[in-house]
């Protein structure tokens, strides 16, 4: 009798598996869609497109614009991006306007195929309809580029889409995203849109727990992107490094503050998305990540680093940072109270030691030259002695960072 039973139960799961595997396998042969739209709407939708940062992550390396493809590395395995070019097959060429609706706010692409939550769907669902056919409207506007992306790079069963029916069960809802800040202002709120919905801030900029979700009981208190730590961007951890609402403004406009320039995955940010947009939102952006009423900044509580971490900076970094920190235009920024040595995460910091970064291109032609690594010309020890002379010199932050630390982070 248990024998059978368990047989039974078998079968049904396998039948179950295999209805879902077809229900999500479906290949779309609806018609090629024909949009009509104004200039006005097509222009308004290229605006909330850059706004959304869309093409970070579905631009490849020497791809064509909007084509996908772009790896995206999670702790899962390698997700690439959707081509959103109006390609009939490999694109969003025969979607309507309702199926890209339910994509962006539900995760769910025609004919029937869950998406994974690298797309952000967890916070594009607060997207008003309007703006969503604008979108569409642009991008249907757009060449086709008949590519298809790669496939993912997902073990067994996380490649099965199935699977995401039972995650957005347990992670997913229609609920807005919490508030990071208070305020009530139209900027704020204006800001809080920007920020929760179209540039999906929170998706990097909040811890995930083990199955990828969202903490959001710790919202926007920072999370990590592999090797550098996307920050905590609450109001108090913004004032305690140093930022006020006028200097992030100028951030999203420019990617550099006096704090310091972008780098890592904001750069991309920057350079394809805030700097695009208007400066009343920017300031919104920044109006909503402060709240209406900012915190005071945190005074800057400089000491005296040690010789031995003094003298391993004039040999290896004055030449670009100066030999006072004070930095370079066009070459290296200044160090006195830069957000990233004020962080009481030592992690970007050493990382960005250790690997070095690439030259940067900044709105306004501004530039940052290529930082090298130093992984192998400086020791553990070393390494932790210059990272405590710049947190203690130029940070406000102590000299706890041990070789050990180092160590565990050399790649």
């Amino acid at each position: 009798m248990i024998k059978r039973i368990l047989l039974w139960l078998i079968a049904i799961i396998v039948i179950v598996w295999a209805v879902l595997y077809w229900y999500e396998s479906r290949t779309l042969d609806g018609p090629v869609q024909k949009v009509t739209a104004t200039a006005q709407e097509i222009e308004r939708g290229h605006y909330l497109t850059l706004a959304s940062d869309c093409a970070a992550c579905h631009t490849s390396a020497n791809g064509a614009p909007l084509a996908g493809g772009f790896p995206l590395d999670t702790p899962f395995g390698t997700i690439y991006s959707s081509n959103l070019t109006p390609s009939a097959d490999f694109g969003i060429g025969r979607w309507t306007k309702d199926e890209f609706y339910t994509a962006l706010t539900q995760g769910i692409s025609p004919p029937s195929k869950h998406l994974y939550p690298a797309m952000p769907y967890t916070s594009y669902k607060g997207i008003t309809r309007e703006d969503s056919d604008a979108i569409y409207s642009y991008l249907m506007s757009q060449p086709a580029v008949d590519v298809a992306p790669p496939k993912n790079e997902l073990p067994f069963p996380l490649n099965q889409r199935m699977a995401m029916i039972g995650w957005n069960l347990l992670f997913f809802n229609d609920k807005p995203l919490p508030n990071s800040s208070q305020g009530s202002s139209p900027e704020w709120l204006r800001g809080k849109y920007l920020v929760n919905v179209l540039e999906h801030c929170a998706e990097c900029h909040t811890p995930r727990g083990k199955l990828g979700e969202m903490d959001l009981d710790n919202f926007m208190k920072g999370g990590s992107l592999g090797r550098f730590m996307a920050p905590d961007i609450t109001p108090e951890a913004l004032a305690a490094r140093g930022w006020t609402t006028k200097d992030l403004q100028q951030f999203f406009m420019t990617g550099i503050a006096p704090q310091g320039s972008a780098f890592s995955d904001m750069h991309p940010v920057i350079y394809l998305s805030s700097q695009h947009l208007t400066p009343e939102d920017n300031k919104a952006i920044a109006t909503y990540l402060m709240g209406d009423n900012p915190p005071a900044t945190s005074p800057l509580n400089i000491g005296e680093g040690s010789p031995q971490g003094h003298q391993i900076y004039l040999e290896t970094c004055s030449g670009c940072h100066s030999y006072d920190g004070e930095g370079k235009p066009n070459v290296a920024v200044a160090l006195k109270g830069n957000s990233t040595l004020r962080d009481v995460d030592s992690t970007n910091l050493i990382n960005t030691i250790l690997d070095g970064l690439p030259e940067q291109p900044f709105p306004n032609n501004q530039n940052m030259q290529s930082m090298p690594g130093f992984a192998g010309q400086l020791t553990d020890e070393q390494i932790s002695d210059l990272v405590n002379f710049l947190r203690v010199q130029w940070g406000g932050q102590p000299a706890d960072v041990t070789p050990d630390k180092i160590k565990a982070l050399r790649q």
